[in-house]
């Protein structure tokens, strides 16, 4: 062979390896989005409609770039594969391209045609009041709605659907700064679009309507009815907006403030953590005629914060509902027992310092109660009873406990403002329990009192929110100490440990989001603000009524786990939906006939399929070009194992002849440091197993020390070297374990890299589970950043000096021998120490003896 076929043939080999390279960093990237997608699933992390839409979008770029690298690889062999992508990404378009029909004709309907059945038309919210008017035929003030139909066609006159979707997909939403910003700027455009004539029309033609039936110049009150308002489980209580006392000159603006309200900072950390698809919540608004209250507030047809309590709880207050609803003004309670006859249990009446009512014009205002009337009860006893009488008929009614807000006019008539199905805690049969009556732990008691708004017990800093740029400020895992219990503070609660405040009401609409997301709160606890401090680390015991300082161990221990409020969500369903064209793995032996292309019906599918193809098309190179000098060679060495060693350029000291290479003829500056671990303390073999609950067939492949799987493969059962001087990448497996390590070393410490992936095992998921955590943990304290996604580890460090570099692949290539298997004796506290302490004594004394100190490199660190 001349000497221009040889440097013709190297030339060709480094393109082949540039293709392989392409290729194998776009299958790990496909593998990591696809673990995180299968995260998202497992864990209790919010992610929206945005996190699917861009990974799916990811991964089909990367798996498309998978395809034309093996295309490059192997022209024209694997051409199936297009076709294969192309019906799968059909599929998955499919999926994320589902939307919700608008039903009905009207863009606004009187109360008096509205019933339970037209929620899709009208809302849940304004349904209920519609069917609580014409079917159990209970006082409602008159009104109208403004219908999803009329929402749509606001939107299309606009056209802002698209600009709004726009606007979400290119925006991170993941602090709350950024969240703010986008909320602000959606709102505006809202707020700023025109209603469409047509609609206009139709909304001043029902409110002339209203004037026949209530008087003329008569105020509304405005209030949202989005879909899936009010639905059980997702009250969506507070975060949308309600407009009082309002005139007819500022209906249609008003209209457009509660539509823009669906993107309040709190609707839309709502609807992220609920996983409900922002394009299916259209807006309606319901108008009914403005009830200038004497008194009014909510009721509970039962308790709240204990299931097995069937009393009913009616929460007043002087005035509007308002200072209830929105946690402002401690509210009077009377809990009613519904043994008949109906009988007042208990009275706790308030000092009510204000109260709001409606202005002569428009709006409404806070006013002070004066004189004695601010200590009296806002109910007497008979309209305790009416109000009691009514709960029972709308429970009845709906057959489950109802959240009903209601308003006494100057006549003594009491109203029906809106009903919906109520949010009960529920939990272990040790916290079936009054508010207040859990047990005094032992511990310094920084706070004590108030109510139970939301039970539970937990722990961490303090943070306080005063104002907005506080808010902003918020991390996650704090304790959220806030004054009041404003609704507005809901937009916390996904990174609340807990809610503490100084004024509110437990039948306001934080508690009861607090409620839906499982985070305990306390209301009521004066001087909260002043007495817990930012940072503060403390315990929340809600259900005891006490802060204490620190970590009260024997309360945390009782708290159940938090539960996944996304789990059964419509975004939650669509990425399930999604994934099974993506992660699914069907083609599991690359030996079987089934092992095509036309059998992928996956994207994990394509990728794995590729990837086993590539590996074989790598490896064949020399063999097909009858290029020996560049073919892999055997590493001669008494390990019982097979490694293979593949000379990209100058990773020889000198070409050899035959089928192995010596390792003193290897120039390779990472990988002699890895073979350094590798060698550095002897394999003793695999741990001893308990084999309760493994087929044997897992038991002879994982107690194998040879390491051969029942089911070989001739590529992927070796481990294969790739090297240049200063490169290294490594594929390997161990019996069911598979690793890849990369490394680039040499006097540039700004381009020195080391990245390492380790996944698989042969145990359940759990033990994989645990030993990925133990090979990450070491793997930090050795200064790698490393993440674990479902079984894998994921680690990397960068920009050092070249010794530094050499020393952490000394630890890798202990890692990898030292943590196979593992998985198998990963089954509880005392092994998985057990066989950490004895790896750290390796590493420290044996492989890097003496203090690891970063060196001068670490200041060139990217």
């Amino acid at each position: 062979m001349s000497s221009a076929e040889v440097e013709e043939l190297r030339a060709a080999f480094k393109a082949r390896y540039h293709n392989f390279q392409l290729l194998l960093s776009a299958n790990n990237k496909t593998l990591e989005l696809m673990s995180e997608m299968e995260q998202a699933l497992r864990g209790n992390q919010p992610f929206g409609m945005s996190f699917i839409r861009a990974n799916c979008t990811a991964i089909s770029v990367n798996v498309f770039r998978i395809i034309q690298n093996l295309d490059q690889l192997a022209p024209g062999k694997y051409q199936n594969l297009y076709e294969r992508f192309r019906i799968i990404q059909e599929q998955i378009n499919n999926v994320l391209s589902q939307k919700r029909e608008t039903i009905g004709e009207d863009l606004v309907l009187p109360f008096a045609s509205i019933d339970k059945h037209m929620a899709d038309q009208v809302g849940r919210k304004m349904a209920n009041v519609g069917e609580v008017k014409n079917r159990l035929h209970l006082r409602v003030p008159s009104g109208f709605v403004i219908s999803s139909l009329g929402y749509r066609k606001f939107y299309e006159h606009n056209d802002l659907q698209a600009e709004i979707d726009r606007r979400l997909q290119a925006s991170t939403v993941e602090q709350l700064d950024q969240l703010y910003a986008l909320s602000a700027d959606i709102q505006q455009l809202i707020i700023r679009s025109e209603v469409p004539e047509e609609l206009q029309t139709a909304i001043m033609d029902a409110y002339r309507d209203l004037e026949n039936e209530a008087g003329p110049g008569c105020k509304v009150s405005m209030r949202s009815s989005a879909l899936g308002e009010d639905a059980a489980g997702t009250s969506f209580a507070g975060q949308y907006r309600s407009q009082l006392n309002v005139s007819a000159d500022n209906l249609i603006q008003a209209y457009k403030e509660i539509v823009a309200s669906k993107y309040s900072l709190q609707a839309i950390s709502y609807r992220l953590n609920r996983g409900i698809l922002d394009e299916d919540i259209a807006m309606c608004v319901g108008c009914m005629v403005m009830i200038n209250a004497v008194a009014g507030g909510v009721i509970y047809s039962r308790n709240p914060l204990n299931i097995r309590d069937d009393s009913i709880f009616i929460n007043s207050v002087w005035g509007l509902p308002k200072s209830v609803v929105d946690g402002s003004v401690a509210s009077d309670l009377f809990v009613v027992s519904r043994e008949e006859p109906l009988k007042i249990i208990r009275r706790d009446i308030k000092e009510k310092e204000y109260k709001f009512v409606c202005y002569p014009e428009e709006g409404v205002c806070r006013m002070d109660v004066t004189g004695e009337k601010h200590t009296l009860p806002s109910l007497d006893d008979d309209q305790v009873m009416q109000l009691a009488d009514m709960a029972l008929k709308l429970e009845d009614y709906y057959g489950s406990p109802q959240d009903i807000e209601w308003a006494i006019d100057q006549n003594g008539s009491i109203f029906v403002l809106q009903c919906r199905p109520l949010v009960q805690s529920g939990g272990e049969e040790e916290r079936f329990q009054k508010a207040g009556e859990s047990a005094a732990a032992e511990g310094e008691v920084l706070l004590e009192g108030g109510a139970t708004a939301s039970p539970g017990v937990a722990y961490g800093p303090v943070f306080v929110v005063k104002k907005n740029s506080d808010t902003l400020q918020f991390p996650m895992g704090a304790v959220l100490v806030t004054p009041q219990a404003l609704p507005r503070v809901a937009a916390l609660l996904n990174r609340a440990v807990a809610v503490v405040t100084e004024q509110g009401s437990v039948a306001g609409h934080l508690a009861n989001v607090a409620r839906e997301f499982g985070v305990p709160a306390l209301f009521g606890m004066k001087d909260a603000t002043e007495v817990l401090k930012n940072d503060e680390y403390v315990t929340v015991d809600a259900d005891g009524l006490r802060v204490y300082k620190g970590r009260i161990e024997p309360l945390l221990e009782k708290a159940p786990p938090k539960k996944n409020l996304m789990e059964g969500s419509q975004v939650y369903d669509i990425l399930k939906d999604v994934m099974q064209y993506i992660t699914p793995l069907n083609l599991l032996d690359p030996d079987s006939l089934d092992f095509r292309p036309r059998n992928c019906l996956t994207f994990h599918d394509i990728t794995r399929f590729s990837h086993e193809k590539s590996v074989k098309e790598m490896f064949n190179f020399g063999s097909e070009h009858h290029f020996s000098e560049r073919a892999s060679k055997q590493l001669f060495v008494d390990v019982p194992m097979q490694w293979w060693v593949i000379n990209l350029d100058d990773g020889f000291k000198e070409d050899i002849e035959g089928k192995f290479v010596m390792l003193d003829n290897i120039v390779s500056i990472p990988m002699l440091a890895l073979w350094e671990g590798i060698n550095a303390v002897p394999w003793a073999g695999p741990p001893p197993v308990d084999t309760k609950g493994f087929m044997s067939v897992l038991w002879e492949a994982t107690t194998n020390p040879a390491l051969d799987p029942s089911m070989d493969s001739p590529y992927i059962n070796r481990n294969y070297f790739m090297i240049s001087r200063n490169f290294l990448s490594l594929n390997s497996r161990f019996g069911f374990h598979f690793s890849t390590i990369e490394a680039l070393v040499g006097e540039r410490p700004h381009e020195n890299y080391i990245s390492f992936q380790l996944k698989g095992g042969a145990a359940d998921f759990q033990r994989r589970l645990r030993r990925a955590l133990f090979v990450g943990s070491i793997l930090e304290e050795f200064g790698f950043r490393a993440e674990v996604k479902e079984d894998g580890v994921f680690a990397r460090l960068e920009g050092y000096d070249e010794e530094y570099m050499k020393e952490k692949l000394k630890i890798l290539g202990y890692m990898i021998m030292h943590t196979r298997q593992l998985d198998m004796v990963m089954s509880n506290d005392a092994s998985y120490y057990h066989h950490r302490t004895k790896i750290m004594n390796d590493l420290h004394n044996v492989v890097i003896p003496g203090p690891s100190q970063k060196r001068d490199g670490s200041a060139n660190a990217r």
